[in-house]
């Protein structure tokens, strides 16, 4: 069976992301060891908090997930998104790890919704045909947590949510997945996708 590397940088929900992986069928395992980061068959990225403290706390792994990313797919979930683009406007501009172009922005002021984004919503399927939306039909409703989203070209972009403004609810950029909702939170469709990962891997 192959091996899923959840990777442990001091910030997310990890057991909840492994619980979610295992019922999905995967080997999955945590882990801050650069040699097991490098040698997994597929890397899931997961993160709560604030970008810049997500980068500084990848620190020295940050190198050893963009060489491994370049071979294996990797899937990152929410701030794990995030961190895949090239920069951030939270807290100031901050370089990501640029696996997929765009940037992460502030949903706008002044809408009288409120932010943080919470709660269940919807996703189009930009790219229906992707694999990692294999079995998901127009209405699937997958759970968000968010203050910021990231700004991508359509190429990129495997769905969209409208909340405030429309965004890239999840990405693709050659092996490298991001979702910013929380699959492992999301029931019945959030395992469907995570499933859809351990597929691709």
């Amino acid at each position: 069976m192959k091996k899923i590397a959840i990777i442990d940088y001091g910030l997310g929900n990890l057991r909840s992301v492994n619980r979610g992986l295992e019922k999905a069928g995967a080997n999955a395992f945590i882990t801050s060891n650069a040699a097991e980061i490098a040698s997994a068959d597929g890397l899931v990225l997961p993160g709560v908090g604030a970008f810049h403290e997500g980068m500084d706390q990848l620190g020295p792994l940050q190198e050893i997930v963009i060489r491994a990313a370049r071979e294996v797919p990797l899937l990152g979930i929410c701030l794990g998104m995030q961190m895949l683009m090239e920069t951030s406007e939270e807290h100031g501009i901050h370089q990501g790890l640029g696996l997929i172009p765009g940037c992460v922005r502030r949903f706008p002021r002044g809408s009288g919704q409120k932010v943080p984004h919470m709660g269940w919503n919807s996703l189009a399927l930009e790219k229906p045909e992707n694999p990692l939306f294999a079995g998901f039909g127009p209405d699937e409703y997958l759970y968000f947590v968010h203050s910021y989203y990231a700004d991508t070209l359509p190429e990129f972009t495997l769905s969209t949510t409208q909340y405030i403004c429309p965004f890239a609810s999840s990405v693709c950029h050659d092996l490298t997945f991001g979702v910013q909702f929380h699959p492992e939170k999301s029931g019945a469709a959030g395992l469907r996708l995570l499933k859809n990962f351990i597929g691709i891997v």
